[in-house]
């Protein structure tokens, strides 16, 4: 099969388009022909080796974790997907196995998740990492409820894309940081109050949109970017910053957090949860309570690009890599 693979940690250099064989399907699992893969920030840190604390790497690897495709083998026990079915899947890269950057992907059975007819491959790829990672924060995390007020750090994002729509889907209101020509953007994705985080101090504009408190902050861009964000919550309240795997990454004062009465939970997806959480989003975007973000699409052999842009931020909604648009036709 062809894939984007690579034969050592480094640099965007280090992918290439490669022939390599295609992976087997285990029992309990699934191997799906992919349509699309999307880009994630995990994906160019699992290039440059930073993954290497949970699993050891097989070289040549392939990095990806999100797809959507076609199920081309069921692996014994699996009974309820069929060859041909039109699947999502968050990939088992985490557990060490290749990747999506490829045309056909290994997964566990319980990450894939069979799609409705109205949902196409496109819309349905954005979903795993971005929209999971989304649902941990609001919902497994942030026990987001109605009428509460939630502020999401970096809405633009493929995270904060979903993680706008999840709160107010749970019936919040919404706002959202973000980049001055992504203010329209965040508005459209449901945000109440979209703040511009290059003029003047987030924190004044959110203590004027909610002079109580917010309930719930949920911080998609780390790095110190709002380490203040405590400051603005309601007595009771709850930071969640998602996972960057950034070695000693400046988080909020935890101290003061305590003082002030409020709580810092750092939001992560786990294993256990992605089955549940998948299968709510395809769900929701069946139904019409969310949207998938907008979308850029690359080739294949564009990854490395692609990956580039992603590391340097700033990337509206999510970058896909089309691997073969013709898979379901």
């Amino acid at each position: 099969m062809r894939a984007m693979v690579l034969d050592r940690f480094g640099g965007p250099e280090v992918l290439r388009l490669g022939d390599i064989e295609r992976p087997p399907v285990e029992a309990g699992g699934v191997v799906v022909e992919v349509a699309f893969a999307s880009v994630n920030p995990a994906d160019w840190k699992a290039r440059e080796g930073w993954l290497a604390r949970y699993f050891d790497y097989q070289f040549p690897f392939v990095v990806g974790f999100d797809a959507a495709g076609v199920v081309a083998e069921v692996g014994e026990g699996v009974t309820d997907l069929v060859v041909g079915d039109r699947v999502v899947t968050a990939s088992n890269q985490g557990r060490g196995a290749r990747g999506s950057y490829a045309e056909f992907v290994a997964s566990d059975r319980e990450r894939v998740v069979k799609l409705p007819a109205s949902v196409g491959f496109r819309e349905a790829a954005t979903l795993p990492t971005a929209g999971m990672t989304a649902w941990q924060a609001v919902f497994d995390v942030g026990q987001a409820k109605a009428g509460q007020k939630i502020l999401v750090n970096g809405g633009a994002g493929g995270t904060g894309s979903f993680a706008i729509q999840l709160a107010r889907m749970a019936g919040a209101d919404v706002a959202a940081t973000c980049g001055p020509h992504n203010l329209d953007y965040v508005r459209d994705l449901g945000a109440a109050l979209a703040i511009d985080y290059r003029e003047g101090r987030v924190i004044d504009a959110v203590r004027a949109w909610a002079p109580d408190g917010v309930d719930l902050v949920i911080d998609t861009v780390g790095q110190g970017s709002l380490l203040d964000a405590i400051e603005i919550l309601k007595r009771g309240g709850l930071v969640a910053p998602i996972t960057t795997l950034i070695a000693d990454e400046p988080m909020p004062d935890a101290a003061r957090a305590e003082a002030l009465g409020v709580r810092i939970e750092i939001a992560t997806s786990t294993f256990p949860n992605q089955p549940r959480q998948l299968n709510g989003l395809v769900d929701a975007l069946a139904a019409g309570r969310i949207r998938a973000p907008d979308m850029t699409i690359l080739p294949l052999d564009r990854a490395a690009e692609a990956q580039t842009r992603v590391a340097a931020g700033h990337v509206r909604g999510k970058i896909l890599l089309e691997v073969n648009a013709e898979v379901g036709q």
